[in-house]
């Protein structure tokens, strides 16, 4: 596979944004979720009006995830009051990594995740969070995987249904010994 660039996305691309987010989420979501329950979800959260104003929020960043002049994927962090719980300052929530169906396997998540800590660790963030479905195990292994840790659960609303998310965070501070402890106190 060719070089993947990860650029960040402007409002001239909104309607780029606009299509690999429905296209993505309805091909990760759409077996396991009624057509009603998809329809509503996708219109409500992925329409140009609520992309751009999310995508003009200071404290959000979206990335596209290209090959050649082709989006595979896209990026959607967190910062801030732009966190959807925990509004922590010391903290990057990753609201949305998704990749093209035809592109799983290809490392390209792997490469937006890591765009992402990338970004977390330039802010000087302590941790990294974020809320998986419980019935998705392709994503949660994969941030296990990437040294995530469970710390809590929380209710997501696709439509009329209420769904699980297990949140899952990964601390990006090193511990401190001896040595580092002294010179703090």
């Amino acid at each position: 596979m060719n070089k993947i660039d990860i650029q960040q996305i402007t409002t001239h691309e909104i309607e780029q944004l606009q299509r690999i987010a429905r296209q993505t989420f309805y091909e990760t979501f759409s077996e396991a979720n009624t057509g009603e329950n998809m329809e509503k979800y996708l219109d409500e959260s992925f329409s140009i009006g609520k992309l751009t104003a999310e995508l003009c929020n200071e404290h959000s960043k979206f990335y596209f995830a290209k090959l050649g002049d082709n989006v595979i994927g896209y990026l959607k962090l967190n910062m801030r009051q732009a966190q959807t719980e925990l509004k922590n300052n010391d903290a990057v929530e990753i609201e949305r990594i998704y990749v093209l169906q035809e592109y799983h396997g290809e490392k390209i998540g792997q490469a937006l995740y890591e765009k992402a800590i990338g970004v977390a660790t330039q802010l000087n963030a302590g941790y990294v969070w974020l809320g998986v479905w419980e019935r998705n195990p392709r994503a949660i292994n994969f941030y296990k995987k990437n040294g995530f840790v469970e710390f809590g659960r929380h209710i997501f609303r696709l439509g009329d249904d209420e769904q699980v998310d297990i949140m899952m965070k990964k601390n990006l501070t090193l511990p401190m010994h001896g040595e580092q402890k002294k010179y703090l106190k």
